[in-house]
């Protein structure tokens, strides 16, 4: 994702924090709007109950790495929040959590849908 691609103001997390729809894992929730925008947009919240400064560090840079990894569809405003497991977690278990999150919000992109994307 590109630096636009990312909530950075307050108000962007507050809007989808309160009127966007949940999705919940062991790892993460996962709360989605949409932005009317042709970019979809990632925010991450990771509280002190996750763990110290380098710990949250940490489990957001694998989060976005694994948003950096998969293909989003295009208009929504997407925040994950870390729960306390999240910590522990590993990557893979980290990334089979954001993918069901985001299959089961029906947010990732099919391969033919990416294909109709790039001709237009």
């Amino acid at each position: 994702m590109k630096s636009g691609e990312y909530l950075t103001k307050s108000e962007q997390y507050a809007a989808v924090y309160n009127k966007g729809s949940s999705w919940v894992s062991s790892l993460l929730v996962m709360k989605a709007l949409p932005n009317g925008l042709t970019v979809s947009r990632c925010g991450f919240s990771v509280s002190q109950r996750v763990g110290k400064a380098v710990t949250r560090n940490r489990v957001k840079r694998l989060l976005r790495e694994i948003i950096r990894q998969v293909s989003l569809r295009p208009g929504w405003d997407i925040v994950f929040i870390a729960r306390s497991p999240a910590s522990a977690s590993k990557y893979a278990q980290l990334r089979e959590s954001v993918e069901a999150l985001l299959y089961q919000a029906q947010l990732l992109m099919r391969n033919d849908e990416k294909v109709c994307l790039k001709t237009n």
